[in-house]
């Protein structure tokens, strides 16, 4: 897995700032990476501000990348509405196959399966589903490697760390000093979610092969983290709204 820098890769991710959480040090290291961006960034609840809101968080991202040394970075936004792609996670995984077939890569990275976000999940979920359709089809399939994002604690958000995976283990990149101080810069790039992103260390970023999920199953035992939220979702709601996905058909565009 170490080695998934000098390959061929792509990114997909919910929302802008996610790669910079996850992958942030090492976005300036990547060959010509594309990033998939699957919502906006900006919820429907904002009204007539959400295009605002949208238009701010891709400027924040541009300055990051730009900070980063990753501006050369391609960029592809699916455009739906923060807190609403697990109502598209088949529409997703048939754009998402049809991307990963035309343009071969040879690493995907994305998010874990972890309750932290419904749109961390059901990206994962349409990013799994579509390597899955690429193996059905015999198109030779990338290696899947995952980031971490953020989970629910017993009385708090974790993150920098994965949800444990009987069998899997993760490396972590210490990061130097010099490393360090461009991720923070990079993070202070969006200032729309200050307050939200003074929970992630600078410290280090891990990554582990990602695990074969159940996306029909609980994360973990308990409460989601997203559950805390007036967002209309719950992991029951989004766990039958991931069984739909299942049983119909992952069509490409």
């Amino acid at each position: 897995m170490l080695d998934w820098l000098e390959r061929s890769v792509v990114i997909v991710v919910a929302h802008p700032d996610d790669e910079t959480i996850g992958l942030g040090a090492q976005l300036g290291n990547l060959r010509n990476p594309l990033l998939v961006h699957t919502t906006d960034g900006a919820p429907r609840s904002l009204l007539d501000a959400r295009g605002v809101y949208a238009r701010i968080r891709r400027e924040e991202l541009a300055s990051a990348l730009d900070v980063g040394g990753a501006a050369s970075t391609v960029l592809r936004e699916v455009g739906l509405a923060d807190q609403e792609a697990s109502y598209h996670m088949a529409e997703l995984t048939g754009l998402l196959s049809g991307l990963f077939a035309e343009r071969r890569p040879e690493v995907v990275l994305t998010h874990p399966y972890e309750g932290g976000h419904p749109d961390h999940d059901a990206t994962a979920f349409a990013v799994h589903n579509a390597i899955h359709t690429m193996k059905r089809e015999n198109i030779p399939v990338p290696v899947l490697v995952e980031f971490t994002s953020y989970h629910a604690g017993d009385d708090r958000m974790i993150t920098g760390e994965f949800l444990p995976f009987e069998g899997c283990s993760d490396v972590a990149f210490v990061l130097t000093s010099e490393a360090r101080e461009r991720k923070q810069k990079m993070l202070d790039c969006f200032c729309s979610q200050r307050e939200v992103l003074r929970n992630f260390s600078v410290d280090y970023e891990q990554f582990r092969i990602a695990p074969p999920y159940d996306f029909s199953a609980p994360p973990h035992a308990g409460a989601l983290f997203y559950e805390g939220f007036d967002w209309g979702m719950t992991g029951e709601r989004w766990r039958n709204l991931a069984n739909e996905a299942l049983r119909g058909a992952f069509r490409r565009p």
